[in-house]
């Protein structure tokens, strides 16, 4: 009990001692203070849950940079996923435009393809978007690629796995 005083007790320093600073480059980072105090919110959490405080002793602000860096690189990423459907429903006539209801499940479930297939390893993902967008056969791919058949099928075995675990 007494540890996890002391690791609050040090999260509670570093927060107290660092937020205004990280929240003022995020909002350099991101142009508005909204996504800055939101993003400076996630770091901290993801201090915390990810049990980084016994980093943050020597350079906190280098560790608090490098999870607030990768936060706003998704942060940008979600923002052109939202970007490109709004794009894609201004397109379609007014009757067939899905409820906002509808809109908010579909860009959800488009966030979290757009994070899983960020999560393949490239090849992977080449793979796995090579058959399902553009509709090759794995011996196409193979053949496209320079790679063998068996890796082909091991390849969409992984990414198959990633979208189940979805």
């Amino acid at each position: 009990m007494a540890s996890l005083n002391v690791r609050w007790q040090q999260l509670h320093e570093v927060y107290c001692q660092h937020h205004d600073w990280l929240q003022g480059w995020l909002r350099k980072k991101t142009g508005n203070s909204w996504d800055a105090a939101d993003i400076a919110h996630d770091t901290f959490v993801r201090v915390m849950h990810k049990d980084k405080l016994a980093q943050l002793a020597a350079e906190p602000r280098a560790l608090l940079v490098h999870i607030a860096k990768g936060l706003v690189i998704d942060h940008w990423r979600h923002q052109q996923v939202e970007r490109a459907y709004h794009e894609t429903l201004a397109q379609l006539p007014a009757d067939l435009c899905p409820s906002v209801e509808e809109q908010h499940l579909i860009l959800e479930s488009l966030q979290q393809i757009d994070r899983l297939l960020q999560n393949m390893p490239a090849q992977t993902r080449a793979i796995f978007l090579l058959a399902q967008l553009d509709g090759l056969t794995y011996q196409h791919i193979a053949d496209q690629l320079g790679l063998s058949l068996i890796t082909v099928k091991r390849h969409m075995r992984k990414a198959y796995l990633a979208c189940l675990s979805l």
